[in-house]
């Protein structure tokens, strides 16, 4: 089992719909969740995300991403829609 932290990077897709907001991953079957505010849909979205992927590791199948070893020099990049 790893002894540290890893990250997957996937492109979460927001969309308004007549009771919030829907977020997606369509890189990955089933990901996608609702929520009032875009912040609750991609909050949803990630745990979704995260349940896919375990229960693919219990089932020992690949979940399709490579890992990215999470350490305190780790820098990312994200990129955020901002409107003005």
């Amino acid at each position: 089992m790893k002894n540290y932290k890893a990250a997957v990077f996937v492109s979460v897709v927001i969309e308004k719909n007549d009771d919030g907001y829907l977020a997606s991953v369509p890189s990955i079957q089933g990901a996608f969740a609702e929520g009032d505010t875009i912040e609750a849909a991609i909050f949803n979205c990630v745990d979704v995300v995260k349940m896919i992927f375990a229960y693919r590791r219990e089932r020992g199948e690949s979940v399709g991403f490579d890992a990215v070893k999470l350490t305190a020099n780790t820098r990312m990049t994200v990129a955020l829609p901002v409107g003005v």
